[in-house]
């Protein structure tokens, strides 16, 4: 026999049987791994939107300690980024734009605000008012 037909005898590749083993196994540990890490996704995007108010309500507050005032209504939180001639202003308050929330929505700004002398809030995924888990309302009162 030659050298090439031994070396392919030698070689053996996965059954049929044992691919379908390894599969199955594969299939169970997604299963159980899956929904955790999906289920965490939620939480990771309300704990950034949590960190992204709070990083707005210190630039707000340092807005305010120039200005002597919170940005009105009609400013909204562009104010912090770009004077529109506002006496006093210092800024800018952000390094960057006025981001967006996790999901992708402008977060609100409300000025006399209900909770504080300001909010910023989001409504969640769901971009609606109340809900629970995912879609729940996010704001600076928090």
């Amino acid at each position: 026999m030659s050298m090439e037909v031994k070396n392919l005898k030698k070689q053996r590749g996965f059954s049929l049987l044992e691919l379908l083993i390894i599969i199955i196994i594969l299939l169970l540990l997604g299963s159980l791994v899956g929904p955790k890490f999906f289920g965490r996704e939620d939480k990771v995007r309300q704990k950034a939107a949590r960190t992204q108010i709070e990083r707005l309500m210190v630039a707000l507050e340092a807005f305010r300690l120039d200005v002597g005032r919170y940005p009105t209504q009609q400013e909204g939180l562009a104010a912090l980024v770009t004077n529109t001639g506002i006496k006093k202003w210092k800024g800018a308050y952000l390094k960057k734009a006025v981001p967006n929330d996790p999901w992708g929505k402008p977060y609100h700004y409300r000025n006399p605000g209900e909770h504080g002398a300001v909010d910023i809030y989001s409504y969640g995924q769901d971009n609606q008012p109340g809900g629970k888990k995912e879609n729940a309302d996010l704001g600076s009162w928090e």
